[in-house]
């Protein structure tokens, strides 16, 4: 066997909007736990915090919201 030494991490999970979306929702319901929802979906009880957070943050924007726009600190930063 030809095995690759290996640092003894995980690679690191890329999650889509949509199933952000969906633990998030589900986190706004309160039908589950955190830790319910967390071991569930394997996901780290403080992600899935963040994630609900996020949504409340953005929720406005769904709706026509515009957001102020952003302020370009390339000329400031890169003198």
């Amino acid at each position: 066997m030809n095995h690759k030494p290996t640092s003894g991490r995980r690679q690191r999970r890329v999650h889509s909007p949509e199933f952000k979306a969906k633990v998030a929702l589900a986190a706004l319901r309160e039908d589950k736990t955190r830790a319910e929802l967390s071991q569930q979906d394997a996901l780290h009880p403080t992600q899935i915090t963040e994630w609900r957070r996020q949504l409340l943050a953005h929720a406005a924007d769904v709706f026509g919201h515009k957001p102020e726009p952003a302020v370009d600190l390339a000329p400031i930063l890169f003198r």
